[in-house]
């Protein structure tokens, strides 16, 4: 009888592929208007498990798909002096040498580690990280500024989920509102992205959404005015939320006093491992916590929602915005998110014409 031995190599391989996640329609917000959003993917292969993450990269951020490669290039040389089962707090502090910023290119290595590290471990991710385990949660779902006879249309679209989250920040603000209030009359929550510059004018249009049902808004103010937001949160009646206003663990301090929460990416922490450090905080300080993504496939929101244990809210509908997701993660029911009960982070490659390079 012969006998086939398939000896595997232990130390980490990494690829990367650069895609382009395509809008179903165009995505609208206070920087302006687009239609597809930049990623770059990233493979780390060990011992015939395979892990993967992403770096989602909107234009109004300072990566590009250049600058993940590069970053993923420098990092190569130190993945690959390691092989399972390995540190995460050892790999992530090394990779953190490389730049003081990158923050979406180490995500993606930071998810794509602890993927495979759940895989290899036959693990879900919630339970490396010492949380508990997600159960199904309503997540918010975007309408983006644009015209507003799109409105309805989109509406129909969401129709089952019971959030809606409307991108404010241009002219026009009220009439968007009360556009959506003809039809329908669910929760709100509003993402300013630092489109307004007067805080006398945010806290009239703060009062004003007061009175449509709207949970909490998101960034009024551009990241700089922080004693302007002090001003602001001590006198609006709607939870304020910072997001701009803070990108990594040690940027915390910076919004106690000032807004009343934080909405928590991955894109921005750099990834898990930081991210975990972010919730304790958040939850030591009361501060209210609302996990967020970038305009991402199921890829990065399935290790996103490997957090939302922790979370007050969740918006989590980088999949529902786009028509070429390469991943199939975390499903969507009755307007909840929930995990697939898969091992690693729970996403999975369906396309497989996505090309990899090996660094």
């Amino acid at each position: 009888m012969l006998f086939l031995c398939v000896i595997f190599d232990r130390f980490l391989k990494v690829s990367y592929a650069p895609y382009s996640l395509q809008f179903k329609h165009p995505f609208g917000l206070a920087y302006g208007t687009r239609k597809a959003t930049e990623v770059v993917y990233v493979k780390l292969e060990s011992d015939g498990f395979t892990g993967y993450g992403e770096a989602a990269l909107p234009p109004y951020l300072a990566e590009t798909q250049t600058s993940v490669i590069d970053f993923l290039n420098k990092a190569a040389v130190i993945l690959k002096n390691y092989k399972l089962p390995f540190s995460m707090e050892e790999i992530i502090s090394a990779i953190g040498t490389i730049s003081p910023n990158d923050n979406a290119a180490k995500a993606c290595i930071d998810i794509a580690l602890y993927d495979l590290l759940g895989k290899s471990l036959n693990k879900a991710v919630y339970t490396l990280l010492e949380l508990d385990k997600p159960q199904p949660k309503n997540t918010s779902v975007t309408i983006s500024i644009g015209e507003l006879n799109l409105i309805p249309d989109k509406l129909k679209e969401l129709e089952e989920y019971k959030i809606l989250k409307i991108k404010l920040g241009n002219k026009g603000d009220k009439e968007i509102i009360r556009c959506v209030r003809e039809y329908t009359d669910k929760p709100l929550v509003v993402d300013v992205n630092q489109g307004w510059t007067d805080k006398y004018m945010a806290l009239e249009m703060i009062e004003w959404l007061n009175n449509q049902n709207v949970l909490f808004v998101e960034q009024p103010l551009p990241k700089n005015m922080f004693d302007e937001m002090v001003w602001l949160t001590e006198r609006s009646p709607i939870i304020t939320i910072a997001d701009e206003s803070t990108l990594r663990f040690s940027d915390l301090d910076k919004i106690i006093g000032r807004f009343n929460g934080i909405n928590l990416k991955l894109m921005k922490c750099t990834g898990l491992f930081e991210a975990v450090k972010i919730v304790k905080y958040a939850k030591e300080k009361k501060l209210k916590i609302n996990i967020g993504c970038m305009s991402e496939s199921s890829c990065g929101v399935s290790a996103a929602a490997q957090l939302m244990e922790s979370a007050d809210w969740i918006d989590l509908d980088g999949p529902l915005l786009i028509k070429n997701n390469p991943f199939f993660g975390v499903t969507f029911n009755k307007g909840k998110l929930q995990l697939n009960n898969l091992l690693g982070t729970g996403a999975i490659l369906i396309n497989k014409n996505l090309n990899f390079t090996e660094v």
